[in-house]
């Protein structure tokens, strides 16, 4: 049901594997008056912004090229982050298939002046593509989880990616039913 290589053995892609750490990155950014919205917060789509950029930078180390954004799943705000706070979003690879794979992100913020720990204010999950300098689809290496947690992240993602394919799958059901039943949409 998974297109993931068998983590110890990358003899069948003929790609070495890479270990989750090899790619894992935290991007931080203070948050100005020019990022919030009509609340007077931060707006989710600088911090969308902010976590497409951290997983996109984690795809291309663990791809050794360009990725592009494929999806974008799950994406929690969980509290609101405020001006002057201090933005960490930390990025891994979860899961890798032939050609696309799975970055899973945390969002921290922390007052910039203040010495509290950081508080976890948003978590989202994308899929990202290798592509080639034509836009095609290009081979990605086999992602090595080397913790328990990573492991876990793994198979938790293969669930997402199971549950992603049968939704799109119903949806085209979908449509071809109602389009043989004579409904334009």
């Amino acid at each position: 049901m998974t297109d993931q290589a068998p983590a110890a053995d990358s003899g069948t892609t003929g790609i070495p594997g890479k270990p989750t750490s090899a790619s894992r990155t935290t991007l931080s950014h203070i948050m100005t008056h020019n990022d919030t919205n009509l609340l007077g917060t931060v707006h989710g789509g600088v911090i969308m912004k902010l976590v497409d950029d951290a997983a996109g930078a984690v795809a291309g180390r663990h791809s050794g090229g360009p990725a592009v954004t494929a999806s974008m799943d799950e994406m929690a705000f969980l509290e609101p982050v405020r001006v002057g706070d201090l933005v960490h979003v930390k990025a891994q690879v979860n899961w890798t298939g032939r050609t696309s794979m799975e970055v899973g992100v945390r969002v921290l913020a922390e007052r910039w002046n203040e010495s509290a720990p950081p508080t976890q204010v948003g978590s989202a999950y994308l899929v990202f593509a290798a592509v080639d300098a034509d836009g095609k689809p290009r081979r990605v290496p086999p992602v090595l989880p080397e913790t328990e947690r990573d492991k876990r992240r793994c198979q938790e993602a293969q669930i997402r990616r199971t549950h992603r394919l049968a939704r799109r799958r119903a949806i085209m059901d979908l449509r071809e039913k109602r389009a043989a039943e004579g409904f334009e949409d």
